[in-house]
């Protein structure tokens, strides 16, 4: 008996979950034919394994029932990048934004755009 399958995903997965997230609907070519733009070549079998995957979790959701599947994204950017983020937080930084935050600003410089940025959120979470 194979284990279930994981609910995270892989590094694999992730890349063609931003192709949904970007385009919206499309078929295993279309994904691949996406990835291969943005310079990740990868075989036309490994993406629709990796979207018959990522619609076994619960990831993306097939729209039609004739060939070729479409798919279109079950989950958004945001929650799962939330659920990523979450997940970061507690396992790495043992729950401490402080910590997130500290690491994040030391990593390196912040441009005036993130900076601007920074200082914008913090404006309005004092509101």
């Amino acid at each position: 008996m194979g284990r279930p399958p994981a609910k995270d995903l892989t590094e694999r997965e992730l890349e063609v979950m931003h192709v949904f997230w970007r385009h919206g609907e499309a078929t295993a070519a279309e994904t691949r034919d996406r990835l291969a733009a943005a310079g990740l070549d990868r075989t036309y079998t490994t993406i629709a394994n990796l979207i018959r995957g990522l619609a076994d979790k619960g990831f993306l959701r097939q729209l039609n029932e004739e060939r070729p599947f479409c798919y279109k994204a079950a989950r958004s950017h945001e929650d799962v990048s939330g659920r990523l983020l979450g997940d970061l937080l507690q396992r790495v930084f043992r729950g401490s934004r402080a910590q997130l935050l500290k690491q994040l600003v030391e990593q390196r410089t912040l441009t005036a755009e993130e900076r601007s940025l920074l200082e914008r959120i913090l404006k309005e979470q004092d509101r």
